[in-house]
């Protein structure tokens, strides 16, 4: 089977061929790290977490490479946004980098969210965005004013493809700061002056000065991709101008070779329905979301949904999630409590069948770009099987429950990231659960022995009205999740 792919550049879903066989260089542009990480970060990072699972998954060699903004991002006014924050706080540009960047990665590692193989700083990699706006100008892209370097995109007749935007559509005002100085509005900033009160300024040939947003990402991809890898990947939001001039720069600096094969677009997510935003009031960072809920609820949330498509957060709709993930997540904690006192015993002909056909299925799924929900679908089907057999056979082998747990793992836990390993945080609550019950499955048990039915009828029901449906049979009681 082939991963297909929606490309945003070509506009259509298409079979994945890297570049090389066996090997997927991807690039994700990053956060910009002057304040929290928030909920959308989960969603932007946490579904390229399960892009980038499920290609390991299959066998690919991948270099994951996601940048850290550190410098260059501006706001309307044309403030960097990092600066705003340090004289906010009344600290220096770097403390404020340090601490965001480490927060960043903390609520990632909490969220289950694994790092990239290379996080490279925009800081960090001036003198290659220097020899790449140099070359643009060697090649007649750009040009100097007054200490300042633009891109001229009327040398870029493809400028917008990505976008569908043209450059008559773009007017002063926009997300670039616009000055007089440039030939037309459109053009960006590759290199700015730095104005006498403007901390974070380097030497160039131009002058003292910063680079601009977007020719970091250009220079930071091809430092570790190459002119041209595999797969761009970011957020919607990001579509125009950012990734828009990503390619413009990029292709005339690497003479008209194709900057990324594959562009994959995550969609926007709204807080009940509105657009987050520090103005309204609305914001939901990520460390207040891992308070509330459980990391697992989280990403079973943020892979309710295509990646691709818009998402609204909500407490329903996490809470609908998380019981959704508690089903899977039931499940699992009774296969792997009744392995304690398995017989010893091969896999089951018949479950080990049934079991390789959710998990071609599950693949199938997510061969189909990357969707995950139709996935989660298929490990909700495969769930309901393993409670009916659980329930029906009390007596189930070692091999056999190892197989059940051993699918769980690979598709619930190494792509999905959602079935959490039982030495992992979390795990001693429902070993706790599931002693409880095992406790009262004993009391009702002596009870029924003492023919006390009123006692044991309570036990049973209290327990379906929690969810836990017990199932008297000759070899003893058994118990499933709801």
């Amino acid at each position: 089977m082939t991963i297909k792919i929606y490309n945003v550049l070509t506009r259509q879903k298409e079979a994945f061929r890297p570049i090389q066989e066996g090997r997927v260089n991807i690039y994700v542009c990053g956060p910009t790290v002057y304040d929290y990480s928030h909920i959308g970060h989960a969603k932007t990072y946490g579904n390229f977490d399960v892009i980038v699972r499920y290609l390991r998954y299959r066998g690919y060699d991948v270099l994951y490479v996601q940048n850290i903004t550190d410098v260059g991002h501006l706001l309307d006014s044309g403030e960097d946004r990092i600066l705003r924050k340090a004289r906010q706080t009344q600290s220096t540009p770097m403390q404020i980098v340090e601490r965001y960047t480490k927060l960043y990665f903390d609520n990632m590692d909490a969220l289950g969210v694994q790092r990239p193989d290379i996080s490279p700083r925009a800081s960090g990699h001036i003198p290659e965005q220097i020899e790449m706006i140099q070359q643009l100008l060697r090649e007649e892209h750009a040009y100097v004013v007054n200490g300042s370097v633009y891109f001229d995109v009327s040398s870029y007749p493809e400028y917008g493809k990505l976008s569908g935007r043209r450059v008559e559509d773009q007017e002063e005002g926009t997300r670039e700061a616009v000055r007089s100085e440039k030939n037309h509005p459109a053009d960006f900033a590759l290199w700015k002056k730095a104005e006498p009160e403007h901390i974070m300024r380097w030497n160039s040939p131009w002058g003292e000065g910063f680079p601009g947003w977007h020719i970091e990402c250009s220079a930071m991809a091809r430092k570790y991709l190459g002119e041209t890898f595999d797969i761009h990947g970011g957020g919607i939001d990001n579509i125009f101008p950012h990734n828009e001039c990503e390619i413009a720069q990029s292709e005339c600096a690497h003479h008209g070779a194709t900057f990324a094969n594959y562009w994959m677009l995550v969609g926007s997510l709204t807080l009940d329905g509105v657009k987050m935003s520090k103005s309204l009031g609305n914001t939901l960072t990520l460390a207040e979301a891992l308070e509330r809920w459980r990391p697992e609820a989280i990403r079973a949330f943020i892979l309710s949904s295509h990646y691709s498509n818009p998402i609204d957060f909500s407490d329903v709709a996490v809470e609908s999630a998380e019981k959704g993930w508690q089903r899977i997540w039931g499940a699992v904690s009774l296969v792997r409590n009744r392995l304690h006192d398995a017989p010893d015993g091969e896999v089951d002909a018949d479950i080990l069948t049934w079991l390789e056909t959710y998990k071609a299925a599950f693949i199938e799924k997510m061969d189909d770009d990357f969707n995950a929900p139709a996935a989660i679908g298929v490990l909700q089907e495969m769930t309901r099987k393993v409670n009916s057999t659980l329930a029906e056979n009390a007596a189930l082998s070692s091999g056999t429950l190892t197989a059940i747990d051993q699918i769980y793992r690979e598709l619930g836990g190494d792509v999905l990231g959602i079935v959490p390993d039982s030495a992992e945080a979390g795990s001693a609550d429902a070993e706790r659960e599931a002693g409880l019950i095992r406790v009262l499955i004993d009391i009702r048990a002596a009870a029924r022995a003492n023919r006390d039915w009123a006692t044991s009828d309570r036990i049973r029901d209290r327990l379906a009205e929690l969810g836990v449906t017990l199932k008297d049979g000759k070899d003893g009681t058994t118990w499933t999740v709801s």
